[in-house]
């Protein structure tokens, strides 16, 4: 089970993770650059009524008009309930969903999203300590806004190519000494080694960035056996190249069928083909919309969404990505 917050008087408490949710429109009111990459794009709902609720480290499903689905996460202040904000950055060798947000989304249009939901919640922690690389830092901001509010002790390390590049400086160098600037350019890369030696007993490390960056944290936590007090969130899985996919059958126990699914196809496009339509949205194993319940079979988890926790229980896959141990494995289809 993950968790979602709240605050209460001794720090942070705990719902459950939420669900895909439902679709519905806002209109774009407002368009920043918060740094020379980094495009800070707010909305609200087309009637000014509040938007649904949600928690440090939720994000959203945004249906592009030209026909792309994107997922970005929640980083404005969860006490105004009617603008919603999300940075996002322009990536030039991406799939198009940036580049169409910078380029051709523009304020008064009407786009639709659908959410919110959170597989990066915040934990209840004695402190924290926040590492985030780019615009890894859009998740951390209403965490850090949270946490802050609670008087539990906190760190941010923020690493970037550029100070220039760097999104939302402003916003937590009001903190002081709290936060530690790392560009790049001046500084080199971050000093992980200091930072996970050096933080403080019982705390929780979150972190946000790269692939570099986080497999290098989680080595060093996998090194000193406290994985449990590492939250990461990824932009794509950490897919072991040597990785097999062998054919295998799926059993759809609500649809009454059964399915073939090649060793060059996802699980999740053989349940297409089969005539079922599960939800979906990223098909990278980064957003968590395709969870399935698993009645029988032994999962081979490839996603990024999942706790260690639930892929041992394996009571649920990301069907976009992950396949199985079993040549059988039967679904909540």
């Amino acid at each position: 089970m993950s968790w979602a917050p709240g605050v209460t008087a001794s720090g942070v408490g705990q719902l459950p993770r939420t669900s895909p949710g439902a679709e519905f429109s806002v209109r774009v009111v407002k368009r920043d650059y918060t740094s020379s990459t980094v495009l800070a794009l707010e909305v609200a709902a087309l009637n000014n009524t509040a938007l649904p609720a949600w928690s440090p480290g939720a994000h959203v499903d945004m249906l592009l008009p030209n026909g792309l689905v994107r997922q970005y996460s929640l980083c404005g202040r969860r006490d105004d309930a009617h603008r919603w904000r999300f940075g996002v950055l322009r990536e030039e060798n991406g799939r198009g969903g940036s580049a169409y947000i910078h380029d051709h989304l523009k304020e008064r249009d009407v786009i639709t999203l659908r959410g919110p939901r959170n597989n990066f919640e915040l934990a209840r922690a004695s402190s924290y300590v926040f590492v985030a690389g780019g615009v890894g830092i859009t998740p951390l901001l209403p965490m850090i806004n949270t946490v802050a509010e609670t008087g539990v002790p906190w760190t941010l390390f923020y690493g970037g190519r550029s100070r220039a590049a760097m999104a939302f400086i402003d916003e937590v160098a009001r903190f002081g000494s709290q936060v530690v600037l790392w560009p790049q350019d001046q500084c080199g890369l971050l000093d992980l080694d200091r930072i996970v030696a050096g933080r403080p007993k019982d705390s929780h490390l979150y972190c946000c960035g790269p692939e570099p960056l986080i497999a290098a944290i989680e080595g060093r936590f996998r090194a000193g056996g406290h994985l449990g007090s590492l939250h990461v969130e990824r932009f794509k899985t950490a897919r072991d190249p040597c990785a097999e996919n062998r054919a295998l059958t799926v059993v759809l126990r609500r649809s009454n069928k059964t399915v073939q699914v090649g060793a060059n196809e996802s699980v999740l496009a053989a349940v297409e083909r089969a005539g079922t339509r599960p939800l979906f949205s990223c098909r990278e194993g980064t957003c968590g919309t395709c969870e399935t319940a698993v009645i029988a079979g032994q999962p081979d988890h490839r996603d990024a969404v999942l706790t260690e926790a639930e892929r041992r229980s394996g009571k649920t896959m990301m069907i976009c990505v992950s396949r199985s141990w079993d040549p059988v494995l039967e679904l909540d289809l």
